[in-house]
C-alpha cells in the first residue's frame, strides 16, 4: 500500500492526493507534522518537507512534481500530461505559474500567514503580506477566467496536471474563504467543473482543527 505523508491545507500534498485518486490508485495518508522535524521522516526525505510518497516496495518519493511526474510514466491513464511535446510544454509551463507565482503571492500570503505560522510558531500574521495576498488573487483569477475563455481547459482542450495544481492552490485559500467567486465567474465556472470532480472531492471533507472552512467549501454548487 502507498502512504502519503502529507499535511491538510499544502496544494503540493493536495494535488498528489488528487493525481493518485484520478489514477485510481490506492493509498494512505498519514499527517506529517513537519515542523517537529521528526528524525524518523527525516531519514526518508532530509529536506524535511511534505508531500513525501512511499511507494508500495518501499521507494520514496519526495515533492510534488517529482511523484506526479513519477505517477504519470508509471501508470500513464488516464494522462494528466496529455497531448504532444508542445501540449505538454504548455501544461508545465502553468504548473510553474502556480507553483511559483500563485503559490508565494498568494496561497503562502494567505494560507501560510493565517494557517502555517500557528503551526510552525512564528509568531502573528503579518497583515501587510495578507492584504497582498487578497489582492494579486484577482490577477490570478483573472488570468484563469482568460485561459478557459479561450480553452476548455487551462492547458488545451482536456484536463491536465495544470488545471489540478491550480485548483490545489484554490482550494487551500477557499478553506479560508478568501477567494472572491462572486467577482470572477469564469474563474469559479473552471473550478466548479473540477471540484465535483470524484478525485477532488475528499479534499473537501478535510478540517483542520480549530479552523472550520465556510459553509460554501464543500458545496459543489457553490
Amino acid at each position: 500500500m502507498r502512504i502519503l505523508h502529507h499535511l491538510w491545507l499544502s496544494a503540493a500534498c493536495r494535488v498528489v492526493r488528487v493525481v493518485l485518486a484520478e489514477k485510481k490508485l490506492d493509498f494512505q495518508m498519514k499527517v506529517e507534522e513537519i515542523w517537529l522535524r521528526r528524525p524518523e521522516f527525516l531519514a526518508i526525505n532530509p529536506a524535511g518537507a511534505v508531500p513525501v510518497l512511499i511507494e508500495p516496495d518501499g521507494r520514496p518519493l519526495a515533492g510534488a512534481r517529482v511523484v506526479c511526474e513519477f505517477v504519470e510514466e508509471v501508470h500513464p491513464q488516464p494522462p494528466m500530461l496529455p497531448g504532444t511535446p508542445a501540449e505538454r510544454a504548455e501544461i508545465r509551463r502553468l504548473i510553474d505559474w502556480f507553483d511559483h507565482k500563485f503559490g508565494p503571492e498568494v496561497t503562502d500570503n494567505l494560507v501560510g500567514e493565517k494557517i502555517m505560522k500557528r503551526f510552525l510558531r512564528l509568531g502573528t500574521p503579518d497583515s501587510r503580506a495578507i492584504r497582498a495576498g487578497k489582492a494579486n488573487i484577482h490577477y490570478h483569477l483573472d488570468y484563469i477566467g482568460y485561459l478557459t475563455e479561450r480553452r476548455r481547459w487551462l492547458g488545451g482542450e482536456r484536463l491536465s496536471l495544470a488545471d489540478l495544481t491550480a485548483a490545489a492552490h484554490l482550494s487551500c485559500v477557499d478553506y479560508l474563504g478568501d477567494v472572491p467567486w462572486s467577482e470572477h465567474e469564469a474563474a469559479k465556472d473552471w473550478y466548479a467543473r473540477v471540484k465535483s470532480r470524484p478525485s477532488f472531492r475528499p479534499l473537501l471533507s478535510d478540517h483542520i482543527p480549530g479552523a472550520p472552512p465556510p459553509r460554501h467549501y464543500a458545496d459543489l454548487d457553490f
